[in-house]
């Protein structure tokens, strides 16, 4: 399912192309479109961590060209037109599609000083880095898929019987169903936010259980987004992240300070009760409905970079 997809339109020789770039779960997919004919088609799984896309242009059309596509900041996507060591066109003027590729060099260029071997730790090159995030998947792709299913049971129950608290009393008991089944398989599925989210459905269900009212509902979200900020806040401050913060972790491809990430999450959540409660105090039902379902996610992706961005690891620091 898509989550999000860029379109970055241009001209190359008075002929029309389009790069489409679409986020999954789990996949970014890079297309390059000629008119409407698809002219080619590159992926790459989040787990390898982040690579800039290069497709070539056709070479009856000026010669030999090709089309850079990746990252020009920590929120948004570009793409360079390059006609052998020229530039001849940029969605964004003077920004480098390389950046987020650039950041993941630096993170790993400074060499180890204490010799140490850990695969995770600053001093390895993009193919040693790459391959230290495909074990990571290997190792947490179970656990992951945990996180999704519940997530996805919770969507669907309350999709077709909307009703909220018999969709949070299902996947609270999906997730309790996990915590038995770990005892039975050796893979780990609980090494995510299964056993988290699982408490949040349970407290999610009482929550709708005890307050039938259509404000209440609304201020849920306010009231489960404080909650959830303050846990990640003592998770953050009194044990340096090393619960959520590590958990997290796990889904991205660069080392990250495990209190920042949670701290910063903390914050995340703070602004997002308070986005909630500004809408549904100030805004009509029918808007908030519009808020919670379509527009509160990109506003919360948008914070999440900026976090990751604070929290992850540099060279200079200290190991």
């Amino acid at each position: 399912m898509r989550i999000w997809t860029y379109l970055r339109p241009f001209s190359h020789h008075g002929v029309d192309y389009t790069v489409e770039v679409s986020f999954t779960f789990s996949q970014t997919f890079s297309r390059l479109f000629r008119g409407n004919e698809l002219l080619d088609e590159q992926s790459v799984h989040h787990m390898d961590g982040i690579q800039t896309f290069v497709h070539a242009l056709p070479a009856d059309v000026g010669g030999a060209a090709r089309v850079e596509v990746g990252s020009v900041s920590w929120w948004s996507l570009g793409i360079a037109v390059l006609q052998g060591d020229h530039t001849v066109y940029e969605s964004h003027p003077g920004k480098n599609v390389r950046f987020a590729e650039g950041m993941m060099q630096r993170s790993a260029a400074s060499p180890a000083n204490d010799g140490s071997s850990d695969p995770a730790s600053p001093g390895l090159d993009i193919g040693q880095m790459i391959e230290s995030n495909q074990s990571k998947w290997q190792r947490n792709k179970y656990s992951i898929y945990a996180d999704l299913a519940l997530g996805a049971l919770f969507y669907l129950v309350g999709k077709f019987t909307e009703d909220l608290a018999l969709a949070a009393i299902v996947g609270a008991g999906a997730g309790l169903a996990l915590v038995v089944l770990q005892r039975f398989v050796k893979v780990d599925l609980l090494g995510g936010f299964a056993v988290f989210g699982t408490i949040m459905l349970v407290i999610s269900a009482l929550f709708s259980l005890a307050l039938q009212d259509d404000y209440w509902v609304q201020m849920k979200g306010t009231v489960l987004g404080l909650l959830t900020a303050s846990i990640f806040m003592i998770d953050g401050v009194f044990r340096q992240g090393a619960y959520f913060g590590a958990r997290i972790e796990r889904y991205m491809p660069l080392p990250l300070h495990h209190h920042r990430i949670a701290v910063g999450m903390s914050g995340l959540g703070i602004v997002m009760a308070l986005a909630n409660y500004y809408v549904a105090e100030n805004f009509s039902e029918d808007f908030w409905l519009t808020w919670t379902t379509f527009l509160d996610m990109p506003l919360s992706i948008g914070l999440f970079y900026a976090i990751i961005f604070w929290a992850r690891k540099k060279p200079t620091d200290s190991a």
